[in-house]
């Protein structure tokens, strides 16, 4: 007869909470186990929590009553999986420009110029601010009202300031237009956060992640340090 066709007696109530050696007819009467003998463990409330079958003929040990507590344990307090969490679904909508022609210097008093061939930024220290490049400020709204996500835009063109992984390279993306709304596309928008004198970009898209440059390398993606994440806005326009 198989063990899980097996049925047993209503359990007394000073079984509860206890290991009970049983075999499929009856309760044996001494502590040693046969190959037709399993365990069982009780809840309070009846519930029988862990069926474990022996397959050894041996006496049952104090080690053997551990292992099997560890396992009932085990069993009922092993966590759920939990649900992944998915992002906002929060969308952006376009206000105005908030800032025209500006210059970007880090604390090194280098600004951000363009990189041979366009498609990269990096910054320099310039005798002539001529040679920096110049950004619009579009200003979108926000769930948070402490915070102001923005966009940065190369003066009189359609290049926006796209947000990268950590360390690596910002991109200027070209878009036909100013987007009135962005709902997947947030690697281009900042929340623009002052802190006196100082000006600091984070992704939205990537909220640990600040515009930021290095020596000698592209503007980037950065936490902080080595790499300069606060900036100096100059105006060029009165």
């Amino acid at each position: 007869k198989s063990f899980y066709d097996a049925s047993y007696d209503p359990l007394q109530e000073d079984c509860m909470d206890k290991f009970m050696s049983l075999s499929t007819s009856e309760t044996s009467k001494t502590p040693q186990l046969t190959l037709n003998e399993s365990v069982v463990m009780v809840a309070a409330n009846g519930k029988i929590l862990k069926k474990r079958r022996l397959n050894l003929n041996r006496f049952l040990t104090d080690d053997d009553l551990k292992a099997i507590a560890n396992e009932v344990e085990q069993e009922i307090m092993k966590p759920r999986s939990v649900a992944p969490s998915f992002r906002s679904n929060e969308k952006y909508n376009y206000r105005k420009i908030i800032k025209s022609q500006f210059i970007l210097n880090d604390n090194l008093s280098q600004s951000i110029v363009r990189k041979a061939g366009g498609k990269y930024l990096t910054a320099a220290a310039l005798q002539n601010l001529d040679d920096a490049v110049k950004f619009d400020m579009g200003a979108y709204t926000s769930l948070e009202d402490s915070k102001l996500p923005v966009t940065l835009r190369i003066s009189k063109t359609r290049l926006f300031v796209s947000a990268q992984n950590e360390d690596e390279p910002v991109l200027l993306k070209e878009m036909p237009e100013t987007p009135k709304t962005i709902r997947d596309e947030t690697n281009l928008l900042f929340f623009w956060e002052r802190h006196g004198s100082k000006n600091y970009f984070k992704s939205v898209a990537h909220p640990k992640l600040f515009i930021a440059t290095q020596e000698e390398n592209l503007v980037h993606m950065a936490r902080g340090l080595p790499s300069i994440t606060d900036f100096q806005i100059l105006e060029t326009q009165s």
